[in-house]
């Protein structure tokens, strides 16, 4: 069994922790949190310490945290040449401190507290300076994940930045959807079929393939019906931008 400490207590850390205690690869031996409370309903309460200076011998330190308290979490280990990861999108390997061996162990998922989900299917993205500690992590992943892959730091900026694309820019549309359909006694509910086929097209088809709507046909009447609708300024810079965006891509293919 690989011996695990989780330095964390977020979205992302509290989901490992429940996937890494189905694992017949891994164990959870310790970890840290600055709210003991925040982490009892998942791990025993002798499992977790409120200082760093606490934390257990282990075969891997993974440090789960926002981006901008890596580097400096990482100072303050109270260990050395042990294996420590990060699982940040965006943060480069470099971001951890150089007295231990430095890796990443990323997650490619949205993640809510409150939202179980399915690791057997989330990409894990891995990234190590030597074999043997991408064999540790490699090993670990395939325990709890089915799609892993080697990632670099480089490859990984580009992974996040796409991923906000293909996620939370999406998701701030389905709010926008939403506001109009509720300034306007309409159902959210009726688009879900819509969006779950949308998504579902992306299965068998490219994104450029899967495209279609009034921007895509050239359907100038519609289009300018739409944005003679729209009352919000937001709403309608956005539909002329992506308006644009697709025409642009018909042009250049």
């Amino acid at each position: 069994m690989i011996q695990i400490c989780i330095i964390g207590s977020g979205n992302v850390a509290q989901h490992l922790i429940k996937a890494f205690s189905k694992s017949e690869k891994a164990e959870i031996v310790q970890v840290f949190s600055r709210k003991k409370e925040s982490l009892t309903h998942l791990v025993d309460s002798d499992k977790i310490v409120t200082d760093l200076s606490d934390l257990k011998k282990a075969d891997l330190y993974i440090i789960s945290i926002t981006d901008d308290a890596i580097s400096e979490i990482s100072k303050q280990l109270p260990f050395e040449n042990q294996l420590v990861v990060h699982t940040s999108g965006t943060s480069s390997i470099d971001f951890l401190d150089s007295k231990n061996r430095k890796g990443v162990f990323y997650p490619l998922q949205t993640f809510s507290k409150a939202k179980p989900v399915d690791f057997s299917i989330i990409p894990i993205c891995l990234e190590a300076e030597n074999e043997a500690d991408y064999h540790i992590l490699e090993t670990i992943a395939k325990s709890i994940s089915n799609v892993v892959f080697p990632i670099s730091s480089e490859q990984r900026k580009a992974l996040h930045v796409s991923a906000v694309f293909v996620n939370n820019f999406t998701n701030h549309l389905y709010q926008m959807g939403q506001k109009i359909c509720e300034e306007h006694n309409v159902p959210f509910e009726i688009l879900k079929p819509l969006i779950f086929e949308t998504a579902e097209k992306i299965k068998t088809l490219t994104p450029v393939e899967a495209q279609t709507g009034p921007a895509k046909r050239n359907d100038s009447i519609t289009i300018e019906a739409h944005l003679n609708y729209l009352t919000d300024e937001n709403q309608k810079n956005i539909y002329k931008l992506l308006t644009q965006s697709i025409q642009n891509n018909g042009k250049t293919l």
